[in-house]
């Protein structure tokens, strides 16, 4: 039950964070103005929240974790709202940092 709940916590994290900058790229870059810039920010906020309700105590190893969730999710991103076609390096990439994160996370230890 606890790495479920640690799977979906990155999930959510990642849709914050990665929908938060989207939103500000979108206010910024594309011009839509201020209100998106706002509900950016207050996403990116949310994403902060996300990640300290992790039930792992240490803040590095879960944001050195969290880094190959943000990296795959950035690219699953791109594909579902911006139509971004990766290449097999961005799915290999995307595929390693995944590995990454579960032996970061989920690996067994003794302490």
């Amino acid at each position: 039950m606890t790495v479920l709940k640690s799977v979906v916590l990155f999930a959510v994290a990642a849709l914050f964070e990665i929908g938060g900058a989207w939103l500000v790229w979108q206010g910024v870059r594309e011009h839509r103005g201020l209100l998106w810039i706002g509900a950016g920010v207050v996403a990116l906020g949310l994403y902060g929240f996300a990640a300290t309700l992790q039930p792992e105590a240490h803040f590095g190893r879960i944001l050195a974790a969290y880094g190959g969730v943000f990296v795959a999710g950035s690219l699953a991103w791109g594909v579902v709202v911006d139509g971004f076609r990766p290449d097999r390096w961005d799915i290999a990439g995307a595929l390693i940092c995944v590995l990454g994160v579960s032996v970061i996370m989920y690996a067994p230890r003794g302490n």
